[in-house]
């Protein structure tokens, strides 16, 4: 599959392109930028790359069969529709929509153009997901009672970044709180059926902090979700016979090793590892395997749907201070 990418992003150029380049079946073949010094990574990548001008350039191009889009926010949905229009799969990173209802529109459009089209959501992905959610589900810890999350990193100082700028679609919540929201969901299976609390504090019109309470049919919810915090990350599934830990569920063995520990009634404690599983490589690969024969993908839109109107619900519930 020949991919293209519209616009030089930094985090394209670290994960995304070498994960396209690395993946099985898939070729890096074109990027859309109107700057050509930012397109020297991405060459160094793959020599052979063609690189376009203007992004429609690369949607017209033939050759092209999936895009991924690496734009902020706010252009996400514009540019996932016009790549559907020109016939290509999309992968779109999170969030795909600002609002839940603006899932009709990109399902209609895929439907029509009859092209794959899903959120870069890579957790899901991964080893350590697919196996919290086995146990869990599976009633390694008992019943699920409550699930504790946080992740957090402090960007206050770049001023001019798109994650601290309210025209982008900026903000904590909807940069890492997909994480925190959709992990929970993907793991239990369970969705939330109200927010009990919600602080959520801003500069700049965008949130930088996010305490949240939420009750889910048969388990309490937590997260603190924040860009003004040192960095930190880690989820727990915790059960009336045991818990489950991730210590490192949302940037695997860029934060830190992917990590596993299980912990039981009888003080068994397990702990397992995925020290050179990446995640990026094997969504490009699932997400081949679905545009190009159909199976089952691990995130589909009514999933993206389902965490961004858990947001929906924090942002209505949230007292602004």
């Amino acid at each position: 599959m020949r991919w293209g990418i519209l616009g030089a992003s930094r985090f394209a150029a670290k994960h995304m392109a070498p994960a396209i380049h690395a993946a099985a079946g898939a070729r890096l073949a074109g990027l859309a930028t109107s700057d050509p010094a930012k397109a020297a990574p991405f060459e160094a990548i793959a020599p052979d790359l063609q690189v376009y001008a203007d992004y429609d350039a690369l949607l017209a191009d033939p050759a092209i069969d999936a895009i991924y889009i690496p734009l902020p926010n706010h252009l996400h949905v514009p540019w996932t529709l016009k790549a559907l229009a020109a016939g290509k799969h999309v992968l779109c990173e999170k969030p795909i929509t600002l609002q839940a209802d603006e899932f009709d529109q990109i399902e209609e459009a895929a439907l029509a153009a009859g092209k794959h089209c899903a959120e870069a959501y890579m957790i899901v992905h991964h080893p350590q997901f697919l196996r919290a959610r086995a146990l869990v589900q599976g009633g390694a810890i008992g019943a699920l009672r409550h699930v504790d999350t946080v992740f957090s990193f402090n960007n206050a100082e770049a001023i001019g970044d798109i994650r601290n700028r309210p025209e982008t679609g900026g903000g904590g919540l909807r940069d890492i709180g997909v994480y925190a929201f959709g992990a929970a969901r993907f793991v239990s299976g369970a969705e939330p059926s109200r927010i009990t609390y919600a602080d959520l504090q801003f500069e700049n019109d965008v949130d930088v902090f996010a305490h949240v309470a939420a009750d889910f049919p048969d388990f309490t919810y937590g997260a603190l979700v924040s860009i003004r915090m040192h960095p930190r990350q880690s989820i727990t599934f915790h059960g009336d016979t045991g818990f489950l830990t991730l210590t490192c569920p949302f940037n695997a063995n860029v934060h830190d090793t992917a990590e596993l520990i299980l912990e039981n009634d009888g003080q068994r404690v397990v702990t397992e590892r995925w020290p050179a599983v990446n995640q990026y490589v094997l969504q490009v690969e699932n997400f081949q395997a679905t545009a190009t024969t159909g199976a089952a993908y691990p995130c589909p839109l009514s999933f993206s749907r389902g965490t961004q109107g858990m947001m929906d619900m924090v942002f209505a519930a949230g007292q602004k201070r």
